[in-house]
């Protein structure tokens, strides 16, 4: 094996290892939030709100969550909740609507990235707060808003006794569609028809290309065993893709081009296990955050871009021009990117197929979300 391979190597664990302390250190600080919020003492949103649970049957955290849910409320002496269950031909939308027909003070989207996009489509501008009660695979939005992820009672305190907060959110709509997909057929491709006029929101972050693609092809079943995990797998299989060639048009700025394995417009940027992929994100600055990144130099860039990661975790940043991996950050209200030889598209971890150009913008403070 050449020198260069195990230094290679070598790089990645020094990076993992940072990434680990990076990780410890933010878990460790999330637990002390959590705890300092139970010893508060609760504020009540209003006088016996009414709320109403969006749940995904599909996942497995959700088994028995619709007894915890009633226990939990009936310990509160707070009205039943309202209980509605999502389909495969509607994720979480028209729930939300009954919801909110059927007088609910507080919609709760109990289900991953998915269900809390569906119901927060529906609740974006009516003044009506959405809960978050974690029980996906990703939970970005959950882990970006510092909500309890492994306990039911305690997220329950925070919807009912938290506070409520105005967020952005993203827009992002495909204007033209490739012929085919860009990494070949696989099993997660979008199976409706490709809609130009559609805008699809994200309230994490929205991606064109490689981390698109990890998401597309993405085992359903290892997502099931292992979790975000199996994202890492599937990231794997496109280390060696070739840079994408893109045009990327920032409000009203003039078009520039960039080489890039992704560019990716976040609204938060923290994900799976407490990375900080854009660390000047802000739910509620009425802006998106724009990153370009890119690696070359094979084991050596993903091992120094690994590491520039873990470090940004951490609040160091590294702005050397000259890096084999390195992530480029700007902000904008709207972006306009075109890839001509298609790439796919992601929000929120939700695959849309395989893009030629997007146009993505912001709407500040359109969703009011429960928040500790």
């Amino acid at each position: 094996m050449e020198w260069q391979v195990w230094l290679g190597i070598g790089a990645i664990v020094v990076a993992l290892l940072a990434l680990f302390v990076a990780l410890g250190a933010w878990s460790q600080q999330a637990w002390m939030r959590r705890r300092d919020h139970r010893h508060a003492t609760p504020q009540s949103v209003q006088a016996a709100p009414q709320v109403a649970v969006i749940v995904n049957p599909s996942k497995h955290s959700a088994t028995g969550l619709r007894d915890r849910v009633h226990a939990h409320f009936a310990a509160a002496a707070l009205p039943e909740p309202l209980w509605y269950e999502t389909t495969v031909e509607d994720p979480g939308k028209g729930q939300a609507q009954q919801a909110l027909a059927d007088g609910a003070d507080i919609v709760i989207a109990a289900g991953g990235d998915g269900t809390v996009r569906a119901v927060a489509e529906t609740m974006v501008g009516t003044g009506k707060p959405m809960g978050v009660l974690p029980v996906g695979t990703g939970n970005l939005l959950a882990r970006n808003l510092e909500l309890p992820l492994t306990s039911t009672d305690e997220a329950l305190d925070v919807i009912v006794h938290g506070r409520t907060r105005a967020i952005d959110v993203g827009w992002l709509r495909v204007v033209e569609f490739a012929d085919t997909p860009r990494n070949g057929d696989h099993p997660n491709q979008p199976d409706h028809e490709p809609d130009t006029e559609r805008e699809h929101i994200f309230l994490v972050i929205a991606g064109l290309g490689f981390d698109a693609a990890m998401v597309a092809t993405a085992d359903s079943g290892l997502k099931k065993k292992v979790g975000w995990v199996a994202y890492f797998v599937a990231g794997l299989s496109h280390l060696q893709a070739r840079r994408m060639r893109a045009t990327l048009q920032l409000d009203d700025q003039p078009p520039v081009d960039a080489r890039a394995r992704s560019i990716m417009v976040g609204n938060v940027g923290m994900l799976p296990g407490g990375v900080t992929l854009l660390p000047d994100a802000v739910l509620d600055d009425g802006v998106l955050d724009v990153a370009a990144v890119d690696v070359r130099g094979g084991v050596l860039g993903w091992a120094q871009l690994t590491f520039e990661i873990a470090l940004q975790g951490v609040g160091v940043r590294n702005d050397l021009p000259e890096k084999l991996g390195r992530i480029d950050h700007t902000k904008a209200r709207r972006a306009r990117i075109r890839v001509a030889a298609g790439e796919e598209a992601q929000v929120d971890g939700d695959p849309l197929g395989s893009a030629v150009e997007v146009d993505v913008r912001v709407q500040p403070g359109a969703l009011q979300v429960r928040a500790p």
